[in-house]
């Protein structure tokens, strides 16, 4: 598509429209602009520390304790 065919088409458009085409070409140029973030990879282990497993946690429960007989 040609500039003078998007003028054009531009031009036939009511000037609240041609206000929001405006908007969205300049959200177009940031977008465009804009670094693109990468992405960080955790790495295997990196959490380690973070948790604690509580010492009892292979005992049974109270609440099944029914359920288990």
């Amino acid at each position: 598509m040609t500039n003078t065919a998007l003028y054009t088409k531009l031009s036939t458009l009511s000037p609240l429209i041609q206000k929001e085409v405006s908007d969205y070409i300049e959200f177009l140029i940031q977008k465009q602009h804009a670094p693109e973030k990468q992405r960080i990879h955790p790495k295997a282990g990196c959490m380690k520390g973070v948790f604690q497993m509580a010492s009892d946690f292979n005992t049974d429960l109270e609440d099944f304790k029914e359920y288990m007989q």
